[in-house]
């Protein structure tokens, strides 16, 4: 009877803890093939509320599949239950989407993580949008890369990303930055993941241009690419070959690696950030990489997710302002230390004339030096 009593008790903790909302948030992520952490980040949030969450992906090849994607966001709002769609990626389409919805769903939150148009397009439509803080990181990264002997900083990327305002904005402030310390910038122009090559024709030149740029200038070049699905085979390079890794796209300890290094992850880890960690930094210094490869702490577009879905539910519940940069910073500081204890974020502000559009910035962790 103990025992029934125990098990009965357990199915209610766990009906109410999926139950605590009373309302459904729907959240839209890419695949894990596009994004793995904002994947992971919706898994976390499923198991904390259940079936509240509405997980749906858009297609990996989003930038030719707007419509579906536009569907897809479009779609969750015909439940009356959802009253927020939490989205990270923003990709092209996102802003057309919410317009859609708000025509007949005006009281729909949206929250928006790393959005792929312009702040001024989806800062007036999205009720709290958040990025890292590009235009900072122009100059945080150089100066990572400078304090771990970097002599030349080479730029990888393509026509596509630099359409986007702050991408392109933080090229320019990362050439003006290295030219202050006396860093040599490099842009290279690689193939779009989305072009005609794909992403195995853009991984495989990374694979062959690093080991050419560190032969033409040297071992103390750090290397930076605006990619996602190029972080890996640029952290092996790189690893095989030297080089410098001060960060990559989207900062984390799980984007690249722990795949670049051979590591896996058990199951029953593959959410336990300080046991990533841990395993990166031990290989990357069994390789001899110590002092040469940085990140942060977190997954920043993990906790973009789980942060996005708390302040979603803060909104609906009325218990959170959206204008309000002290409520948004410790819903973010809370996510993040539930994963890494003693890190919340370091800087966060809110890009002008863009609404509710926040950056932000965490301290970085350089393998080999770091205590963990």
């Amino acid at each position: 009877m103990k025992k029934l009593f125990i098990v009965l008790g357990l199915l209610l903790v766990v009906t109410l803890s999926f139950a605590a909302l009373g309302f459904k948030v729907g959240v839209v992520t890419g695949t894990v093939s596009q994004g793995e952490d904002e994947y992971r980040g919706a898994e976390n949030v499923i198991a904390k509320y259940g079936k509240e969450i509405i997980h749906v992906t858009y297609p990996d090849k989003f930038m030719q599949e707007q419509e579906t994607t536009i569907a897809r966001i479009v779609e969750l709002a015909y439940d009356p239950m959802v009253k927020a769609i939490v989205i990270c990626q923003g990709v092209p389409g996102t802003v057309s989407a919410i317009r859609r919805v708000k025509e007949f769903r005006p009281d729909m939150i949206f929250v928006v993580g790393v959005p792929h148009e312009d702040p001024e397009v989806v800062g007036p439509v999205a009720d709290v949008s958040f990025q890292t803080d590009d235009l900072g990181r122009g100059v945080t990264i150089i100066d990572l890369a400078y304090s771990m002997g970097a002599k030349r900083f080479i730029h990888y990327s393509f026509p596509r990303h630099m359409s986007y305002k702050l991408l392109a904005e933080r090229r320019d402030i990362m050439e003006k930055r290295c030219k202050e310390l006396g860093i040599e910038f490099i842009f290279v122009s690689a193939p779009d993941p989305l072009g005609e090559q794909g992403l195995t024709g853009a991984q495989q030149f990374i694979l062959e241009d690093v080991p050419r740029q560190i032969a033409k200038y040297g071992k103390d070049t750090a290397f930076f690419s605006t990619n996602c699905g190029m972080q890996e085979p640029l952290q092996k390079a790189i690893l095989q070959h030297g080089g410098i890794y001060p960060e990559p796209c989207c900062p984390s300890p799980t984007h690249g690696f722990p795949g670049s290094l051979g590591i896996a992850i058990p199951p029953e880890k593959k959410g336990d950030i300080n046991y990533i960690l841990k395993a990166v930094n031990g290989k990357i210094v069994e390789l001899g990489g110590a002092g040469r490869f940085a990140t942060w702490p977190i997954p920043i577009n993990m906790v973009f997710v789980e942060a996005g879905v708390e302040l979603a539910v803060g909104l609906v519940k009325k218990t959170v302002k959206a204008d309000d940069m002290n409520d948004v910073k410790a819903v973010f500081d809370k996510v993040i230390s539930q994963k890494v204890s003693g890190y919340g974020l370091k800087s966060i502000s809110k890009y002008p004339d863009a609404g509710n559009y926040y950056l932000v910035i965490c301290d970085s962790v350089i393998f080999g030096k770091t205590q963990f």
